[in-house]
């Protein structure tokens, strides 16, 4: 095998480098885009097979088209959901400008769901109400049946193809490059097509490369959610923030964690357990089956535990909706139905879908303010923004409420663009010191002549059945402890990960072993930070600590690591300050549904 060396690179100038072509990359390149900026758009996939296409139920607004609403109720609703760790700056900035993202997706071509007068359709959704929790539940999600994320992927697919964004795709993103004063020059990427390394040096790095849920055995998530830009960071020295915070959707697929939109139970389904009871009302009297989805989540788990699960092995349980009529799943939740029939084998409209808790939303990541820059303790980190579900900005804290994520790529994406623009002008060069390549280049050049007898799809499922089993709905220290025992063995062994295959074409397990390096290293930061909060806080949920501790862990973790791969932990305060002087704080309560 030869070292591809620093001769072999092809370099490229942009203005802007968005890694990542979801919802959220894809909102930033248009926007930059239509600013006049030079913008590369790298991708693993093509831009339409990003993760955000499988997002089903709609993306919230507080529009009140069939009910009233306020965007101060959708800001009480989301300080509430998030258990109190979310930064109510960034969930007022979210909030306000909500309406106006639902209006540009609109411009765009969005063919949302609609009424007979012509408004947009709006469903309730779980853990959304009225007079900041005092009314009824709101009608807030807009959405496109139930295939919202592919309406809206495809809508700024074509417009930014329309706006001559250049995207790359098929483009694995290797590494962060860092000037010796800490800024960011630029990126390092695999073009897994032609075989290839390429530099992109650029004004701005923009992380969008999603979540990292596939470091659970059962997940809602596509294969490709491996966390790749917050392993950048990580391997930088940028730490990441909240972790510990994994959300288990309620209704996976049970067995094989497919999901089952909130949106089934919006439209009138229900849980159920092995005696026909819809224990939902037992957890959470007012709201019910769309109580938040930790609350939901650890019900559902404590009605397995307790024996009431239904099959065999009494190991999941139902959703029903075959009271409703065909008419209406078919229009209102076609996916719903294909995926039941495809990966359970049920006819929605005549029998229940088994279900149960699956990994599917990560609300930890890359710390940003509401600008979206990246900010650690010591500042804001030059040339560097994060977006989306990389993001930790931090709208979803401890919990996210359902469609709250594709408003988040949304907004931010937006804001991040318009806040860049104020001091990035268009076709400036920026580059860095050779040197500052050549450790990144070390990096993928041994792991790429990897020797040992490991491979990496065989680690991959060790480490994911640790998560499952350690780092689940549940937690205590005894089991934290023994994963993160695991773990640290998997850690050992990394480099004795085969390759081989030498070749740089189209080499599929090169890519799993540098995607197994990206996951294992973002599993023990969440193992970590789960060890060292003493609490139980929205979708963490310590067995030896029951009860949430404001005194001591109303504060966001940060967790770092070092270049021998050592984790060590700080902490940052949540932003108790909305960014309008004529709003109040919405100050710590008892969390009820």
């Amino acid at each position: 095998m030869v070292p591809v060396s620093s001769s072999a690179l092809t370099i490229h100038h942009h203005d802007m480098v968005i890694v990542g072509a979801g919802g959220a990359g894809m909102m930033a390149a248009l926007a930059a885009s239509k600013a006049g900026f030079s913008v590369a758009c790298l991708s693993k996939v093509f831009p339409t097979s990003s993760h955000t296409v499988a997002a089903q139920g709609g993306i919230n607004a507080a529009l009140g088209n069939m009910g009233e609403d306020d965007w101060r109720w959708h800001m009480y609703d989301t300080v509430r959901g998030s258990d109190w760790l979310g930064d109510q700056d960034a969930i007022e900035y979210m909030c306000r400008n909500a309406a106006r993202a639902i209006a540009n997706l609109e411009n765009i071509g969005v063919a949302f769901s609609r009424l007979p007068s012509g408004k947009l359709y709006q469903r309730i959704y779980g853990g959304q109400s009225t007079h900041f929790g005092k009314g009824e539940l709101a009608y807030r999600a807009i959405s496109a049946a139930d295939r919202t994320g592919h309406a809206i992927l495809h809508a700024l697919y074509g417009q930014a193809v329309k706006h001559q964004t250049q995207f790359f795709t098929e483009y694995f993103a290797l590494d962060l490059i860092m000037r010796e004063d800490k800024s960011v020059a630029g990126v390092l990427a695999w073009n897994m097509a032609e075989g290839t390394l390429h530099v992109f040096y650029a004004q701005m790095v923009i992380l969008a490369s999603g979540g990292y849920s596939q470091v659970y055995q059962t997940n809602t998530s596509s294969s490709i959610c491996t966390g790749d830009g917050n392993a950048m960071c990580l391997r930088a020295g940028i730490p990441l923030q909240d972790m510990e915070f994994v959300q288990f959707h309620p209704t996976g697929i049970y067995d094989s964690g497919f999901l089952i939109t909130e949106a089934a139970r919006a439209e009138g389904g229900y849980l159920i357990n092995s005696e026909g009871e819809r224990f939902m009302q037992r957890y959470a009297p007012t709201y019910g089956d769309l109580a938040s989805r930790d609350v939901v989540a650890r019900a559902m788990a404590t009605e397995i535990a307790e024996g009431r699960g239904v099959g065999p092995d009494k190991n999941h349980l139902y959703l029903c909706l075959q009271h409703l009529s065909a008419a209406a799943i078919h229009e209102k939740l076609p996916t719903v139905f294909e995926t039941a029939s495809a990966f359970a084998a049920v006819d929605a409209s005549k029998s229940p879908i088994p279900v149960s808790p699956s990994a599917h939303y990560t609300m930890g990541g890359i710390p940003t303010n509401y600008r979206s820059e990246v900010t650690t303790n010591d500042g804001t980190i030059p040339g560097l923004m994060a977006i989306g579900e990389a993001a930790c900005v931090s709208v979803h804290g401890a919990n996210r409420l359902g469609c709250n994520s594709l408003l988040d790529l949304m907004v931010f994406a937006e804001g991040a663009i318009q806040h860049a623009s104020s001091f990035i002008k268009a076709g400036v060069k920026t580059d860095s010191k050779p040197s500052t390549i050549t450790p990144l280049l070390d990096r993928f050049n041994q792991i790429r002549q990897g020797k040992g007898n490991l491979n990496a799809g065989t680690m991959k499922s060790s480490m994911q059945r640790t998560m499952q089993q350690y780092a689940g709905v549940f937690r205590n220290r005894h089991v934290l402890e023994e994963g993160d025992a695991r773990l640290n063995r998997l850690w050992a062994e990394l480099p004795e990960l085969a390759v081989q295959d030498t070749s740089l074409l189209w080499n599929q397990q090169l890519l799993e072993v540098l995607e197994m390096h990206n996951l294992l290293v973002q599993s023990r930061v969440t193992l970590y930070a789960a060890l060292a909060r003493e609490e139980s806080r929205g979708a963490h949920f310590r067995q030896d600590f029951p009860t949430r501790n404001d005194a001591e862990w109303l504060c966001h973790s940060l967790t770092t690591m070092d270049r021998h791969g050592a984790l060590s932990s700080a902490t940052r305060p949540v932003r108790m300050q909305p960014l309008s002087k004529d709003i109040e704080p919405i100050l710590p309560e008892m969390r009820q549904y």
